[in-house]
């Protein structure tokens, strides 16, 4: 209530859609009675007390649900002022031929018409002041706001039912404007006092406070019309206690339980893409530093058994990938053609590397066609970064071979590298596999469903299998 403004368009459709259909309900089953008293020999009257209600409605409907929404979205005047004109003349010409017919008009112009649109135009102009003047930050919260605008939507539909007493019954718009206000006094009762106790597991109290909603106002007008003898008085006693112990209390239970329910799933689902995005900006960080460091042991390498010419080649190659790392690294998506010339840079360095080696045996297959859309960042390295740290000797015959291909909507990539004794490291977590193990968990986060890893070894041989689906 303070934090947030209510639902107001869902409120007041709800509330106009609730009084109107009352109000065609009681003229539908008003006819024949004694106070249907338009014209009884007319059947156009019965017709014109059925049909200018759902007329009206049909115009608040049009340009509540579907007019003002839509102008708000696109902000295009002419569509809205045309459709709008359109809607007042027909509904206006239906209007004017139902009450002209009923006899409750007798000119060709029908004033009360304008005078329903003009109680429309006139909450819709309040609710622009309520808003210039009472919402943040002018005001430190929407309660303010939130309060006189709920009470702006009961004194407009007060004003309509008391306005427009040709259509429906006095009593029954005095029992209307009875009704809203106090079924918002006993929900509110109930949350406060019935529901919160049992939430709380105050039985006890709830129960105490039920009874003396039951004692208050219904038993009010039991007493009164028992000590008055007044059977009609002792009839609306018992049909309150029923409508709020079997209507507007459970009702307003099962409210409270859907909306609790559904606030604790939006926290939860907050919580979880809260702690991903968290795990995911670490998980980053912890991949940076493990290729550019790898990249730089290549260039050192390559410096010392190369001329100038290939290094400065190399240099170039390690600048490209260090841009990628401390600016497109850091999107959440790429460009996959990006993604593919990050990779390209890293084989190049590493066949710079190796170039002079007779054992190691390196095959590159990569198809660039159909390699379109976007992909996270850093995902298809890791499975190539491993092969070379695993699968290289320069002692004993090796050999990787690696193929990436692109389909629609798809990239494939597979990746084999022979397999051979673990080197004797001076720090045991060189060894732990961290690129991999970041790759599965960014995976499980960025792509739940849409991706396969498969990876299969043996003795002398390890093969990745990686296929994930793009934008």
């Amino acid at each position: 209530m303070k934090n947030k403004p209510l639902a107001f368009p869902e409120i007041e459709w709800w509330i106009v859609t609730f009084v109107f259909l009352i109000l065609v309900l009681v003229n539908i089953l008003s006819a024949g009675s004694s106070s249907y008293h338009y014209f009884p020999g007319n059947p156009v009257g019965y017709f014109a007390r059925v049909f200018i209600p759902l007329i009206l409605f049909l115009v608040f409907y049009l340009m509540h649900r579907v007019l003002i929404p839509r102008y708000r979205k696109t902000n295009r005047k002419g569509p809205f002022i045309g459709y709008g004109l359109l809607i007042f003349t027909l509904s206006y010409v239906l209007v004017s031929l139902f009450s002209a017919g009923a006899g409750i008009t007798n000119s060709p112009f029908t004033p009360f018409y304008f005078t329903a649109m003009a109680l429309y135009g006139g909450y819709l102009v309040w609710v622009l002041l309520l808003k210039e003047v009472f919402l943040p930050p002018k005001m430190d919260d929407y309660l303010t706001y939130n309060l006189l605008r709920l009470s702006s939507i009961f004194f407009f539909v007060v004003l309509f039912l008391f306005k427009f007493d040709f259509l429906v019954s006095r009593n029954i718009s005095v029992i209307l404007a009875l009704f809203l206000p106090a079924s918002i006094l006993v929900v509110l009762y109930n949350f406060f006092l019935i529901y919160r106790m049992r939430l709380h597991g105050k039985q006890r109290a709830a129960l105490w406070f039920n009874i003396l909603l039951i004692v208050g106002f219904p038993g009010f007008l039991l007493f009164v019309g028992l000590m008055q003898q007044d059977p009609g008085t002792v009839l609306l006693g018992l049909g309150t206690g029923l409508v709020i112990q079997l209507v507007v209390l459970p009702l307003s239970d099962l409210a409270f339980e859907k909306y609790f329910g559904m606030k604790g799933k939006i926290e939860t689902l907050s919580h979880q893409v809260d702690r991903g995005s968290a795990n995911l900006s670490f998980l980053k960080s912890q991949i940076n530093p493990h290729f550019l460091f790898n990249a730089l042991n290549t260039l050192y390498g390559a410096a010392l058994m190369e001329n100038a010419e290939k290094t400065s080649d190399g240099i170039q190659k390690l600048g490209d990938m260090m841009r990628f790392m401390l600016h497109e690294n850091q999107l959440d998506k790429i460009p996959l053609r990006r993604e593919i010339e990050y990779l390209q840079n890293y084989l190049d360095l590493q066949l710079l590397r190796f170039k002079n080696e007779d054992n190691p045996e390196i095959s590159i297959k990569l198809n660039e066609e159909l390699c379109e859309g976007t992909i996270a960042p850093m995902l298809l390295i890791p499975f190539v970064e491993n092969a070379f740290k695993h699968g290289i000797s320069t002692k004993n015959k090796s050999w990787i071979r690696i193929n990436l291909r692109c389909l629609a909507g798809s990239v494939h990539l597979d990746v084999v590298n022979s397999l051979h004794p673990p080197k004797a490291l001076k720090d045991p977590s060189d060894e732990s596999g961290i690129g991999l193990d970041n790759v599965r968990k960014r995976l499980q986060v960025l792509y739940p469903g849409t991706h396969d890893l498969t990876i299969v070894s043996n003795d002398t041989e390890h093969f990745v299998h990686f296929s994930v689906q793009i934008d």
